[in-house]
């Protein structure tokens, strides 16, 4: 049986292909980070439970990084994938961010993390490695991933070793960057932040765009054939509840918490009955979209799973309901 077999015959989840890769990946992913943090607080029962219902449910992809948790996420994956039969594995992607202060040695920060990531997880490998930095943002830009020596040149002689099969991003910072990496044909995937409140990534937006203006970045990647991970589905958990989780870090410009909640109230209160849940609505909303993947879940509790496989079974969000909500994106989020 396939390593990634992940209980086929009781999978509930539609496959996705992810970009030009060949995988076919389910359409919900769980992220393993901070803000949903459910891998790196919960007590081993719990994460032990959340396991089997990922398998149960045909989640077959978990998305983590070193940075999470300093490396606590990794560590708890480690040991929780170890408990499971060899032949019903979850993909498993894993990110590094580079020492802006040190980039003058790119491959051996690439190496010495990797290195690191793989020891937590107890892998060999990982099916997709991923650069964390965002784009213009400390001294850091295209040309130290593109050019002679940089990060694209020492991850094509690492995966030529066996240690990852693809090569992957995440699309923040400088969107114009972004989009040059995506169309170098260097690149597998993208993690591409997309929710109600910034669809951005997903359409073009008026002038006056009051927050990060991702300009179509998902069209860019469905030419190239770089398959899409949708990040913050909840922008950071204020489509997901009215409560503030104390956990928040925003990663876009004019968002900060509070202007966050605000929004996503006013966004809920013109979006038509019938979506399910809030939480359930934002992840709806996300499946809609037919260039992205997989939407990646950040999860506080083992309820959240259940409602998002929830929000699965009733489907993608109808066209017309997301076209309906056009005017209050063109108002600016109505601030």
């Amino acid at each position: 049986a396939s390593r990634h077999s992940v209980n086929l015959r009781i999978a509930m989840l539609k496959r996705r292909p992810f970009g030009n890769t060949g995988l076919q990946v389910s359409e919900l992913i769980l992220g393993a980070g901070y803000v949903g943090g459910i891998v790196i607080h919960a007590d081993d029962e719990t994460r032990r439970t959340l396991m089997r219902r990922l398998l149960e449910a045909g989640i077959n992809w978990i998305d983590t990084a070193e940075s999470y948790g300093q490396g606590a996420s990794e560590e708890a994956l480690g040991w929780l994938l170890a408990e499971l039969p060899e032949d019903n594995q979850p993909y498993i992607s894993t990110k590094f961010r580079l020492d802006t202060d040190r980039l003058d040695n790119i491959p051996g920060q690439i190496e010495t993390s990797l290195k690191g990531s793989l020891d937590r997880l107890g892998l060999e490998r990982v099916d997709l490695y991923q650069l964390h930095n965002p784009f213009g943002q400390d001294g850091f830009d295209i040309e130290h991933v593109l050019g002679p020596g940089g990060v694209c040149d020492c991850l094509d002689k690492l995966k030529a070793q066996g240690l990852f099969d693809h090569i992957g991003f995440t699309a923040l910072g400088d969107v114009g960057q972004c989009k040059r990496l995506i169309a170098s044909g260097r690149v597998e995937s993208a993690q591409v932040y997309y929710n109600l409140l910034n669809p951005s990534a997903g359409r073009r937006m008026s002038g006056d765009w009051p927050t990060t203006n991702f300009d179509n970045l998902i069209a860019d990647c469905q030419d190239y054939g770089v398959a899409v991970m949708n990040i913050r589905i909840f922008a950071g958990g204020a489509l997901a509840s009215p409560e503030p989780h104390g956990r928040e870090a925003p990663i876009t410009t004019n968002a900060d918490v509070a202007t966050e909640h605000a929004r996503a109230e006013r966004l809920l209160a013109v979006l038509p009955g019938g979506q399910g849940r809030r939480a359930q609505s934002a992840v709806r909303f996300g499946l809609a979209h037919p260039g992205i993947s997989g939407v990646v879940l950040g999860l506080a509790e083992l309820s959240h799973l259940e409602e998002a496989l929830g929000a699965a079974t009733m489907g993608p969000m109808a066209n017309g309901i997301i076209e309906g909500l056009q005017p209050f994106w063109d108002s600016g989020l109505a601030d």
